[in-house]
């Protein structure tokens, strides 16, 4: 089952049979409303707490999922989730009120891609009939961890991202005529020494250029094998210095099919710096956006190539650099 030195290539691909996305009100006024299955109008979802909101659109969005698939939540055997709260404790305690046996994830924003992987080995395997994953994150939650929290009205630079609302699933099973999880390729982590934690899609660019060689390389393709390449939270600062790793080292990807889910999922119009991001981003997007496109024909293989910023508030105050990993996983009907 492995190829090369880094990626998985399943033979029994399981498929993505069902999928859960939901979003709160910025991503209802983006720029792929039609992807979420239910959109918040605020962001407490009649919550006492951010962190509780967090944990509530995990649980809806992965409701979802299971009742368009029409099983029930106990036909689930495994959970594998992930979010950026302290001990990934929304995913946690939405783990206990889904009652699926749990395996926690964290990986920052390369969760979603790290849980499908996993996801994909554990059915390719013959464990599992039916396993759920998916990653989300809350924007006034991730703030208060990360940053400072949002009444504080602290500014930001250009090079900095908004983190996505959002929670998005994908139910795995074995059905035909559903986009298959074909190989998924286990990235290092890659630190060139950045620090500035409001530029973590120039960190996170290393990351994703290393993967996507490997992927290619071990899978002895060229990147036209794939309708899009699709990067998690890249953005702008970090797509651009992405397709100048590429420039330099003599590869031209065509860049109409290298897309980034931090810059698909909102407007140009909104206010977000230089895109979107959070754990969020990359699993509403794949799951909400780029599967509809596989089921309504318009693409037949991508490649998600998830990417995270390893630091913590611990870390950066004591002036670490930022290492960064991604995980790339083909989907392909």
């Amino acid at each position: 089952m492995i190829q090369g030195k880094q990626t998985w290539v399943f033979q029994n691909a399981p498929s993505i049979i069902a999928t859960g996305t939901v979003g709160g009100p910025d991503e209802a006024a983006g720029n792929i409303p039609e992807a979420f299955d239910q959109l918040y109008d605020d962001l407490w979802l009649e919550k006492d707490s951010f962190e509780l909101a967090h944990q509530q659109m995990i649980e809806d969005a992965s409701n979802h999922a299971v009742k368009k698939a029409n099983i029930e939540l106990s036909d689930v055997q495994f959970f594998l989730h992930g979010d950026l709260i302290n001990q990934i404790t929304p995913s946690n305690f939405a783990a206990r009120n889904l009652a699926i046996p749990y395996l926690g994830l964290f990986n920052a924003c390369a969760t979603s891609m790290e849980g499908l992987a996993l996801s994909a080995l554990i059915m390719d395997q013959g464990n599992a009939s039916y396993v759920l994953t998916g990653a989300a994150s809350h924007y006034s939650a991730t703030e208060r961890q990360f940053r400072y929290p949002t009444e504080y009205g602290s500014q930001k630079p250009d090079t900095s991202q908004k983190t996505v609302t959002g929670a998005g699933v994908a139910l795995l099973g074995f059905e035909k005529n559903r986009p298959r999880v074909t190989s998924a390729t286990i990235g290092k982590v890659i630190d060139r020494e950045l620090t500035d934690p409001f530029n973590m899609g120039g960190a996170m660019a290393p990351a994703a250029f290393d993967t996507i060689n490997r992927h290619l390389t071990d899978r002895n393709i060229d990147h036209s094998y794939y309708d899009y390449i699709i990067t998690g939270d890249l953005a702008k600062i970090g797509r651009e210095r992405c397709l100048d790793l590429f420039t330099k080292d003599g590869t031209m990807i065509d860049e109409r099919k290298f897309v980034d889910c931090g810059l698909t999922i909102y407007k140009p119009s909104q206010q977000v710096f230089a895109g979107g991001s959070g754990t969020a981003c990359s699993s509403v997007v794949t799951y909400g956006h780029f599967i509809k496109k596989m089921m309504n024909k318009e693409c037949s293989k991508i490649l998600v190539v998830a990417t995270g910023a390893l630091l913590s508030p611990l870390s950066v105050s004591q002036k670490q650099t930022i290492p960064c990993i991604a995980h790339a996983v083909s989907i392909e009907m």
